[in-house]
């Protein structure tokens, strides 16, 4: 356990739950790999136990935290740059226009909010050079889905329109004070070009129809979206919507705006 773990009380309300197993964390900055002079921005910091890791190997960097007594401990540390805020208020755009560089985001995500937070991270994907993110094993495995798998649905697609998306390491419940009932993963996430000619709203819409009853034919559900929708494509809607590549939603959505 680090050496503040006993005077800071995990805080449910937050979803705190923090990293204490020094292997694992070795694991994770191995695996981000931060280097001098990179925008590197830690969401969630808690007690500092990627923090510090993080600071010895790039000098300095920017964290996200809502906890007004975490907050208030961070900014008695050099080489950080403290934001205490809501991580689902900040603008990540501006933080990369004020460092000048595109961003590596990081971080211990509170898994109740963790997918507003993926989602909310969507619309700065430009501005972001990589993200590395602690996670429920099972949100890790929904994201990283290839079409066909059980896992595969609405927020696969969302995100993999985006991001190039990987499992990269494991992390049981012992490693976390107080350990959480689930199991936990890191994923790699590098943003893709955004494909041209393709409306985020339009896409949204059209994979949260067919989605929306998993079990039945796409002819009843994204079917019938078209149909209202006035849209005649050629697109196989005898299969699934977890049977469909992200690419062809992409082209549907690309062809539907048109």
């Amino acid at each position: 356990m680090t050496a503040g773990a006993g005077r800071h009380l995990a805080r449910k309300r937050f979803g705190q739950h923090f990293l204490v197993d020094a292997g694992v964390i070795d694991a994770i900055v191995d695996a981000i790999d931060p280097r001098p002079g990179q925008a590197i921005v830690e969401i969630g910091p808690g007690l500092g136990a990627l923090t510090h890791p993080l600071r010895q190997r790039c000098g300095t960097l920017t964290v996200i935290e809502l906890d007004r007594d975490l907050a208030a401990r961070l900014r008695r540390e050099s080489g950080l740059v403290v934001v205490e805020a809501d991580v689902l208020k900040v603008d990540f755009a501006a933080l990369a226009a004020a460092a000048g560089q595109a961003l590596r985001v990081v971080g211990n995500l509170p898994y109740n909010i963790s997918t507003p937070i993926l989602f909310h991270l969507l619309g700065a994907a430009a501005h972001v050079a990589d993200q590395h993110f602690m996670l429920q094993k099972e949100v890790v495995a929904r994201m990283a889905a290839a079409p066909g798998n059980k896992d595969y649905g609405r927020l696969t697609v969302m995100l993999q329109w985006r991001y190039r998306i990987a499992a990269v390491l494991d992390v049981p419940p012992e490693a976390f004070e107080p350990p959480p009932r689930v199991h936990s993963a890191v994923v790699r996430m590098v943003p893709l070009p955004a494909p041209e000619g393709v409306d985020a709203a339009r896409l949204g819409a059209l994979v949260t129809v067919a989605f929306s009853q998993r079990r039945k034919l796409l002819r009843h559900t994204l079917g019938r979206w078209l149909e209202a929708e006035g849209i005649t494509l050629p697109f196989d809607l005898q299969r699934r919507a977890e049977e469909v590549p992200v690419a062809e939603y992409l082209a549907l959505a690309r062809a539907a705006r048109a």
